[in-house]
């Protein structure tokens, strides 16, 4: 019965080591395809999310715009008697 102790206290250690070695593996690859994500990305021409949301506002407002000098257009075409195309 005292020669189990022993056996049982090594493989305890051998599996906490497996752990370990298993969690360092696991951070490794993850640094790894981080590292690929980040490189495969720097190469792609891509805009960052403020830049995107600060063009698409831009393009509302022109949009906007656009449609209020059409109706003004329309409005002024109407008022001279010009048919409109």
């Amino acid at each position: 019965m005292y020669t189990q102790k022993p056996l049982f206290e090594d493989l305890s250690r051998v599996a906490g080591g497996a752990m370990g070695a298993l969690s360092g593996l696991r951070n490794e690859m993850e640094s790894l395809v981080r590292q690929q994500m980040e490189r495969l990305t720097a190469g792609m021409d891509l805009v960052r999310r403020e830049e995107f949301e600060v063009v698409q506002a831009m393009a509302v407002k022109a949009r906007a715009e656009n449609e209020a000098l059409a109706k003004r257009i329309a409005a002024l075409e109407a008022k001279l008697g010009v048919a409109a195309d």
